[in-house]
């Protein structure tokens, strides 16, 4: 295949960039970078808003990307809004703006999304990625914007765990200024701000994980620590040497970090916020290594563009983290493993052998495996109640990779796993979906009640089965010696919705040795 000409712009809180990258079969290049200061952030986390100053800005400087792209010639372009655009109360109307203005769409992603895009970026360096995610021990990912921080364990190459705080260097230099302090008690102040939620996690997820190696992203800090000119190793920083540049950083005022590192007063005044929060973060987990892999969320994006359209190289299996994390979040609810595995299997036969009929793609069979997975969470809080309750702790968890929809999905999947299907709440309630939406979650729904009937008891009393499609029956033939009556009588409970999804009647027949 020829190679591809990328354009992959990011709209964040503090600057709008945009990389020119062309892509061959294992090979994504940068060949060009433009970076505009915007900082939409000041008005989005300051008003809700962002105002007609920062809007036209922002339009101008789009303007000039989508002419360069037109410039370059570039095959395809992805424009990702991320939280300053998020978290506005008028994103439709600047999204509107933006698109009317200069020809451009951006793509609003979730919290989710935008960390996992990171995640890949990092895979985009395969060498580094193996050493410090794949190998020396477990790892620890400090992902740090403008309006959150996320930190993501790794054990075993395996991304385990993964929590958002709202802890961002924008969100926090607004709140200090706010409370008039003086710039000498900033570090003190940030330390009391962070310490709690930053043990909190330690406590929940570390457990006796031992974090070797800490992996910073951010647009503040890393780029200094990469520099040649200030560190033995740069991008590599020891422990030690880490603290004494940290010493040295909290002597300094404003204006003589920006001199000594030539960068505007605004970027040095956030660098030290950004790093405030990875000494404390390094000092909690005990790390002694920080990888700094200079890569961004542009990277990501052309890593996910490059994957698209077969171009990228044997990458990390990014779906067995999604699934991991997913399992860190059933334990945390006490589901039951053993039966989620026999759902599991017998969902996704199911699925596999519905294909033709349902004709959802790769990406739903992985929401049905989450949904299966998370199904009884609710519970963790009520006996009573468990698909509501199950539906509100999937919709206030976040699970890394998937957007705010495809985790509304979920929910939806394993509330009505339970409970009845509620056609006027998914299709007019406040809580609408769309007709895709809602027709991806009636068809894996059906799937799942099936299975679910089929084990009502939790005593998984057949392990051999057989799963075919025949005329218009589903024909779940299963061999075991144990009485199914409970489970035959809820399935007949359970067929008609699946009946009126499919149009498909689904029969157990036992078969005894």
């Amino acid at each position: 295949m020829a190679a591809k000409l990328f354009a992959a712009i990011d709209v964040g809180s503090y600057e709008l960039t945009m990389k020119i990258y062309e892509i061959k079969k294992g090979s994504i290049e940068e060949i060009d970078c433009v970076r505009r200061r915007i900082s939409l952030g000041s008005d989005s986390y300051n008003t809700g808003r962002i105002g007609n100053e920062k809007l036209n800005a922002l339009c101008e400087t789009l303007s000039d990307f989508a002419r360069i792209m037109q410039g370059y010639k570039v095959d395809a372009y992805k424009a990702y809004g991320t939280s300053a655009i998020r978290e506005i109360e008028n994103t439709d109307v600047v999204l509107d703006q933006v698109k009317i203005r200069t020809g451009i769409d951006i793509s609003v992603i979730s919290n989710s999304e935008q960390r996992f895009l990171d995640y890949k970026a990092l895979a985009s360096k395969p060498a580094e990625f193996s050493r410090y995610i794949e190998g020396e021990g477990d790892s620890a990912l400090l992902d740090i914007g403008g309006g959150s921080v996320q930190i993501s364990l790794f054990e075993n190459d395996t991304l385990v765990a993964t929590q958002n705080m709202h802890l961002g260097v924008m969100i926090m230099r607004e709140r200090l200024e706010a409370l008039s302090a003086k710039s000498g008690t900033y570090e003190r102040l940030i330390e009391e701000s962070v310490n709690t939620q930053f043990s909190l996690f330690r406590k929940f997820y570390l457990k006796d994980a031992d974090v070797k190696n800490l992996v910073l992203i951010d647009d503040y800090l890393s780029p200094v620590l990469g520099r040649r000119e200030f560190f033995k190793t740069p991008g590599v920083i020891d422990r030690d040497e880490f603290f004494s540049f940290m010493t040295e950083l909290s002597k300094m005022h404003v204006f003589d970090i920006s001199r000594k590192y030539s960068l505007s007063e605004e970027h040095a005044s956030l660098l030290f916020y950004s790093a405030v929060l990875t000494d404390r973060i390094l000092e909690v987990f005990g790390s002694q290594k920080i990888w700094c892999p200079g890569v961004s969320l542009c990277e990501g994006i052309a890593f996910e563009y490059a994957q698209s359209v077969k171009l990228a190289g044997d990458a990390h299996d990014f779906e067995k983290d999604i699934l991991a994390s997913t399992l860190t979040i059933s334990k945390r609810f006490m589901c039951s493993r053993k039966r989620n595995e026999f759902l599991e299997a017998l969902s996704l036969t199911i699925f596999d052998k519905m294909k033709k009929l349902h004709g959802l793609s790769k990406r739903e069979r992985l929401l049905l495996q989450i949904a299966v997975q998370l199904n009884d969470c609710g519970k963790y809080i009520s006996q009573t109640e468990v698909g509501e309750c199950s539906f509100r702790i999937i919709m206030a968890t976040e699970i890394i990779g998937l957007s705010h929809r495809e985790r509304e999905i979920v929910a939806f999947i394993a509330k009505y796993n339970r409970d009845e299907f509620d056609y006027n709440r998914l299709m007019y309630g406040q809580e609408r979906v769309g007709r895709d939406e809602y027709l991806t979650i009636a068809k894996l729904t059906a799937i799942l009640r099936v299975a679910n009937g089929l084990d009502r008891s939790h005593k998984q009393k057949f392990r051999d089965y057989k799963v075919m499609l025949k005329d218009n029956e589903l024909i779940i033939s299963v061999d075991t010696k144990e009485d199914i009556t409970l489970e035959e009588g809820l399935l007949t409970e359970r067929k008609d919705f699946f009946e009126e999804v499919y149009n498909v009647r689904p029969v157990i027949k036992q078969k005894r040795q």
